[in-house]
């Protein structure tokens, strides 16, 4: 059964609520995962998303900060969450599908400005929560799964709009992608948008500080579509939606799309 996928950074659920149903209404994913949705549960308008077809979702929320969401239109059940770091945040949800695949959402914590985690407790605190990402996946490797987020870390050169300029800032220290890498390695899991975009630049975020985002093109490819090998090859289609960085009051991520046929 192929199913569409796609995940995003809203900054705001609420705020965004509009966009939201724009990108369901013009790119119809089965399924769309969001992040730093800065709402409580019980406050995320889900009654305007079912209204569009998605009548299923799982979330986890927190009220200004944070918060994951599964929005679906396929039946799906509310699969966990996890307290990665210990940091008391809604950082994680993962659903179900039916047929087994399970899904997860995660907002890794940003880290901060300063690239040193003895001076600045959020670079820590974003080491410590890949660490154990690691060492999860180490002790049981997942299967038959996908992982997609803001995982806030641009790891490869081609990732940032300039490499050398980067190796400083937090996203793309050496740090930071050396942690990456080993999480991912650890649990044997697949960079599906690198898999089927191989070569070139290719960006999720941009910077709002940049009045002319699209000319400038200093963008960070932070947003990820990952999944486990035994059904990596099953992904195509990837692609980022640059263009919905670009509509009004917008959020600064793009969403980020694949296609699994399972």
């Amino acid at each position: 059964m192929p199913f569409t996928l796609a995940t995003w950074n809203i900054n705001s659920v609420r705020l965004r609520a509009g966009l939201v149903v724009d990108l369901l209404k013009a790119e119809q994913p089965d399924v769309l995962c969001l992040q730093e949705c800065k709402s409580p549960v019980d406050k995320i308008p889900f009654e305007v998303f079912e209204a569009e077809g998605y009548a299923h979702c799982v979330a986890r929320g927190q009220k200004g900060y944070n918060g994951v969401a599964i929005l679906s239109k396929l039946p799906i059940e509310d699969a966990g969450a996890l307290d990665l770091a210990s940091l008391g945040h809604a950082r994680h949800v993962a659903a179900r599908l039916e047929n087994g695949v399970v899904i997860h959402n995660h907002y890794v914590p940003a880290g901060g400005d300063i690239p040193d985690r003895v001076k600045n407790e959020k670079f820590d605190q974003k080491l410590r929560y890949l660490t154990e990402m690691r060492e999860m996946w180490e002790a049981e490797a997942p299967q038959k799964s996908i992982l997609v987020g803001d995982l806030n870390i641009a790891p490869r050169e081609d990732d940032v709009w300039n490499h050398k300029q980067l190796l400083k800032v937090v996203s793309h220290t050496p740090i930071e992608v050396e942690h990456f890498e080993a999480a991912r390695e650890a649990g044997n899991w697949v960079d599906v948008t690198r898999a089927d975009i191989p070569e070139g630049n290719l960006y999720s975020w941009w910077s709002y500080r940049s009045p002319d985002w699209d000319a400038a093109d200093k963008g960070r490819r932070l947003d990820h579509i990952w999944a486990t090998a035994d059904i990596a090859g099953s992904a195509s289609g990837s692609r980022v939606l640059r263009n919905a960085r670009g509509w009004e009051k917008p959020s600064d991520h793009a969403p980020v799309f694949a296609t699994f046929d399972l």
